[in-house]
């Protein structure tokens, strides 16, 4: 299997892309009223810069999301009919003018993706992790005038269209994509407790800071749970490439686009990284899955069938022809990589089921 993977430098307000071109979209975008994006969100549009000076909170807030929204145009129209878009943000709390308030960058995205014609599905929250069991905001110990900490973030979730993505009977790369029965009970769950840090760092700690990053077990389960093998994966806000990163070890193709070109060149000094990356993920989730299968056994349990490729126990029929693949080639190309995937097949799981 072959998977191409693109990087573009270029702003994705304009999206050098055909109509209906990708299936999935993921990607965690600026997030407006963090301070971290004023100056990008200024020059963007000078009124921004202008609005925050003036202690006018709003308007900066509704001209900030307003660059985005000409983002989500293009969506609307890169998009596949039935395909899903997953969008990563946080809302942000901001003293302005002396008043301290949230600002619900969630409420308006999906606002502003329902005014588009995408369905809004149920979303979900994941917990950062924290270093500090005591982080507080506000006034000490007495009431009233502490404040809630904000340590999540939405994964809000749409469909382009009123219709799910049709396949043909039994079609083969969807079939392989499927996912084990306890992850689907994990990864479907409104809430993610268990996202702990990034599975691997393929830039330094400077460059992430500055791309605010979100960890790669995100995009990943995300492509795992809304792609199939052989559709592309579009985040226009590429960053560090954390999404073509896990486009890569789940093998779908991937186009990304970035404004410095900075994080490009960083991401290009540690591809080679990936292969092993790829095999450490695929093993991770048959190990797992291991686990699984001795547990139910310890409780008495055998599951019914088999899965064909690893001769592991499964819960239910539509596992049975699950597989994953592994980096076995990665090559530069005009517009980024070329990806070679061999079946992967770890001495100890595969062809020695318990």
């Amino acid at each position: 299997m072959e998977t191409t993977h693109r990087v573009r430098v270029g702003d994705a307000r304009d999206l050098s892309l055909a109509d209906d071109s990708v299936e999935l979209v993921v990607t965690s975008p600026p997030y407006p009223m963090i301070e971290l994006w004023d100056d990008l969100f200024s020059e963007l549009d000078p009124a921004v810069g202008a609005a925050l000076e003036a202690g006018e909170a709003e308007r900066a807030f509704e001209a900030m999301h307003a660059q985005l929204d000409r983002v989500w145009d293009e969506l609307s129209r890169v998009l596949v009919d039935g395909g899903i878009a997953c969008i990563n943000v946080g809302d942000a709390t901001r003293t302005v003018d002396d008043r301290f308030r949230v600002y619900p960058n969630h409420a308006r995205i999906v606002e502003a993706f329902a005014d588009r014609g995408f369905d809004p599905l149920p979303d979900i929250l994941w917990r950062k992790p924290t270093n500090s069991a005591a982080k507080f905001m506000g006034s000490g110990m007495v009431p009233p005038n502490a404040y809630v900490t904000l340590e999540h973030e939405h994964v809000l979730v749409f469909r382009n269209g009123g219709e799910s993505r049709s396949f043909e009977p039994g079609a083969e790369r969807r079939y392989e994509a499927a996912y084990f029965w306890e992850e689907r009970n994990r990864w479907f769950s409104d809430l993610w407790s268990d996202v702990r840090g990034r599975l691997q760092s393929l830039s330094g700690d400077e460059l992430r800071d500055r791309s605010a990053a979100y960890p790669l077990e995100i995009p990943y389960r995300l492509l795992c749970m809304y792609s199939a093998y052989g559709d592309t994966v579009l985040d226009p806000f590429w960053g560090t490439g954390t999404t073509t990163l896990a486009a890569i070890c789940a093998g779908r193709n991937s186009v990304g686009y970035e404004l410095e070109e900075g994080f490009v060149s960083a991401f290009e000094e540690h591809v080679g990284e990936v292969a092993d990356l790829s095999r450490s993920v695929a093993r991770r989730r048959l190990e797992d899955h291991r686990e699984f299968v001795s547990e139910r056994r310890a409780d008495g349990e055998d599951l019914e069938y088999r899965a064909e490729r690893y001769d592991v126990p499964v819960m239910t029929a539509m596992e049975q022809r699950i597989a994953f693949y592994e980096v076995d080639r990665i090559e530069e190309s005009p517009e980024g990589y070329r990806v070679r995937h061999e079946p992967f097949e770890p001495d100890g799981i595969a062809g020695s089921g318990p």
